[in-house]
């Protein structure tokens, strides 16, 4: 909502980098405010952030029929691309998940990041460089 009243003006070709711009500050914004809550809410009585859950999802069976070693090896590969990419930087991160994830092009990051294309070019250059380092044998 808050993209449509503030940039319904601009040209269409610039909504999407200005959704993803708009939608990484919300991302900010929320994991901050959970921060301060989950410190809050530990301390009171009853709280059960630090009691492990089960994820409903894990209950369903797989519809690609694979096998529990090849699912074993999917969640180690995902665990290890998810550690990997948290020890990077987080404009390291930003480009990266932009890019591969999301596909913009460089000129769309950079407008979604607010930064220089080759801010882009340099951030996720060195998040790629440092991944294959981190993962070896898991990054293509």
């Amino acid at each position: 909502m808050q993209l449509v009243r503030r940039y319904a003006h601009k040209p269409a070709e610039e909504w999407q980098p200005l959704f993803y711009r708009v939608l990484t500050n919300r991302v900010r914004d929320w994991q901050r405010r959970s921060t301060v809550r989950n410190r809050v809410m530990t301390w009171l009585p009853g709280s059960r952030y630090d009691e492990p859950h089960e994820e409903p999802m894990s209950t369903i069976a797989d519809p690609h029929g694979r096998r529990p070693d090849q699912e074993v090896a999917i969640d180690s590969t995902m665990e290890a691309l998810n550690t990997a990419i948290n020890t990077l930087a987080p404009r390291q991160q930003e480009a990266l998940l932009l890019r591969m994830v999301e596909g913009l092009n460089v000129a769309e990051t950079a407008t979604a990041m607010g930064c220089t294309q080759g801010s882009v070019k340099t951030h996720y250059s060195r998040a790629v460089h440092a991944l294959r380092a981190l993962l070896g044998d898991h990054w293509p």
